[in-house]
């Protein structure tokens, strides 16, 4: 039985699923996508021992930072290819995701990473047939931009 066309709003469940639960890396850092629209991408993460990497100071390393980032922009230039695939089957958009990975990334670090939590957001600056540029943004907890990045991601 061939596998049923699925709506939007099941696709981003799904795309919601992969990122938090399905990847390893984000489930380390503890990833909970907060919004996940076209206009609107918000990845939330709670500040741990672990991702201190100025002891003295406490604040995040920049390692952890740019995996945020990073991961963010995956998430964006892959909500752009969902998109596109409106009316195919899951498998049809899981076989699409797998495709997806990072050509460029560029983090600019502004400030320290002082606080309790942290919201990466995204948008899409140009989604291609083969190509995706995304921004991202890092905020604090007192809404202070900590980072910016821009990454290059193959979508197809």
């Amino acid at each position: 039985m061939p596998d049923k066309k699925i709506e939007l709003d099941d696709r981003l469940k799904m795309l919601c699923k992969l990122y938090e639960q399905k990847i390893p890396f984000n489930k380390v850092l503890g990833l909970k996508v907060e919004s996940l629209k076209m206009e609107d991408v918000r990845v939330k993460f709670e500040m741990k021992d672990a991702f201190i990497g100025n002891y003295v100071q406490g604040i995040l390393h920049g390692g952890v930072i740019s995996a945020v980032l990073d991961t963010t922009g995956g998430l964006t230039a892959s909500l752009g290819v969902l998109q596109k695939m409106k009316g195919h089957t899951a498998e049809e958009i899981g076989k699409s995701w797998i495709k997806i990975g990072t050509i460029d990334l560029r983090i600019d670090y502004l400030r320290p990473g002082k606080g309790n939590y942290f919201v990466a957001t995204g948008s899409i600056m140009r989604a291609g047939r083969r190509v995706s540029v995304t921004r991202m943004e890092l905020y604090n907890d007192q809404n202070v931009l900590i980072a910016v990045g821009t990454g290059t991601y193959i979508v197809g």
